[in-house]
């Protein structure tokens, strides 16, 4: 298997990614009961009007696609979301590549992303990448938004 090869997301990856989406956070709804989230229900029509004027990376594997984030500069704060690996390419180091990516490719000082606080692989994860809890917002559900921040150096 070749080394993951990132590229600037575009409007054009977006049948590709919706599957790798669905297919990566199907765990994730595993894990707090439900499939009627974001990043589940989104359409492809959806997707690709969000593509258009997105910010974000893609990695690839001999042609395929395996992996995305989704990032925008807003208020001299880098926003991530929607980090999405493909099932059998998770724990490989594509997230930490992708993550690397955007932060390095961004002018804001700080980058901040969150996830569910039952998302023990994805704290562990930003966690290993320099991130700091900053925030918790309780949800109706008992769960909680947890907010993530870190400082960018040489920015």
């Amino acid at each position: 298997m070749s080394d993951p090869v990132l590229t600037p997301i575009s409007a054009d990856d977006a049948d590709e990614l919706l599957t790798v989406q669905r297919a990566a956070f199907v765990s994730e709804a595993l894990i707090y009961g439900t499939a009627d989230m974001p990043p589940l229900t989104q359409t492809l029509e959806q997707l690709r009007a969000e593509l258009e004027d997105g910010q974000g990376w893609v990695a690839r594997v001999d042609g395929r696609l395996v992996g995305a984030i989704r990032a925008r500069d807003v208020d001299g704060v880098l926003m991530i979301g929607r980090i999405a690996i493909a099932p059998d390419q998770q724990g490989s180091g594509i997230g930490r590549m992708l993550l690397a990516a955007a932060e390095s490719h961004s002018a804001a000082p700080v980058a901040e992303l969150f996830t569910g606080s039952l998302s023990e692989a994805n704290l562990r994860l930003y966690e290993r990448c320099g991130y700091i809890e900053a925030n918790r917002i309780p949800q109706d559900d008992g769960i909680e938004q947890v907010f993530m921040r870190k400082q960018l150096s040489g920015q």
